[in-house]
């Protein structure tokens, strides 16, 4: 058993959880839509990114942390 390879067991909750984040998806999404052809590198969509991966890491830790216990 001590040679066996951990598993992420958050992966596993992110699929169930990303359909509740849709709203901050499609923000994501949009922002990237927006900034393509950016020559300059100024424009950035990382608070929507963050935005999303928040709601997935909100959704997942009740399930999660009850797992680990």
């Amino acid at each position: 058993m001590a040679d066996e390879e951990p598993v992420d067991q958050k992966k596993y909750f992110d699929d169930g959880c990303k359909p509740k984040c849709v709203k901050q998806l499609r923000s994501y999404e949009a922002c990237v839509k927006r900034i393509q052809g950016d020559e300059s590198g100024n424009k950035h969509c990382t608070g929507q990114y963050f935005d999303y991966w928040s709601c997935v890491d909100k959704c997942v830790a009740p399930s999660l942390f009850t797992k680990l216990k």
